[in-house]
């Protein structure tokens, strides 16, 4: 029993790694806050993307999240805002790479990272649906064998990793993983940046980049479902 609620938290924290670190919004907002006010700020706007992922965890356990699944009207609303709030932020984002170009910058600056990673990730239709999706599978009592799946070789590794679907260790762990991701991220562009000046410019830079490329395809997504 102990060996399986270990194996599940281990299991949780490597697919919260594995969904917050790949390149999007939400860590293009990170990059920016850490190279421009440092880790303290980056934390913060990786903890406004956990808390929305948290509020979609309650919202799916009392079934309102579904209500965005059948109705695409209100999908492609929710296309349309986030599209608009990432192109804003873009724009904020490339007026603050002036900062990093300053002997200083701007460290003190107020940081409004938690409130825009936070108003994102609630507008983002791609977070809801995988709460729709993944996220129930995450919710729903059960087990899952992860190593006898794997080909060829799944029979002999059957029952070495199994997970407690619906546990909290299973939870604990995803939402430990996302906290692991967040700490580290940050820490490690305030630590390059410290090494590398010309670092900082481009990390914001490449940040609002991806911002403004992000709010263009959720515009062009919320014509294709409204129009």
């Amino acid at each position: 029993m102990f060996v399986q609620t270990l194996s599940t938290l281990l299991a949780g924290a490597l697919f919260g790694l594995a969904l917050a670190a790949p390149p999007g919004p939400m860590n293009a907002i990170i990059a920016e806050e850490s190279v421009l006010r440092g880790w303290r700020a980056g934390f913060t706007a990786g903890l406004g993307a956990m808390v929305a992922d948290l509020c979609f965890l309650v919202l799916s356990l009392a079934g309102v999240v579904t209500i965005v699944e059948s109705m695409p009207q209100v999908r492609g609303i929710l296309f349309g805002v986030g599209g608009v709030l990432m192109l804003w932020f873009g724009v904020d984002a490339a007026r603050g790479v002036r900062a990093t170009l300053t002997p200083d910058g701007d460290p003190d600056s107020e940081s409004k990272g938690f409130r825009k990673a936070f108003v994102l990730a609630l507008t983002n239709p791609y977070q809801i649906l995988f709460w729709l999706t993944v996220g129930v599978g995450l919710l729903t009592p059960g087990t899952h064998d992860l190593l006898a799946e794997v080909q060829y070789v799944g029979d002999a590794l059957a029952g070495l990793v199994v997970v407690e679907t619906g546990s909290p260790a299973l939870l604990v762990g995803f939402f430990g993983g996302i906290v692991c991701w967040i700490t580290g991220f940050p820490a490690g562009l305030v630590a390059a940046g410290d090494r590398f000046e010309k670092l900082t410019p481009v990390v914001a830079g490449a940040s609002a980049l991806v911002l403004g490329g992000f709010g263009v395809a959720f515009l062009w997504a919320a014509a294709t479902v409204l129009l």
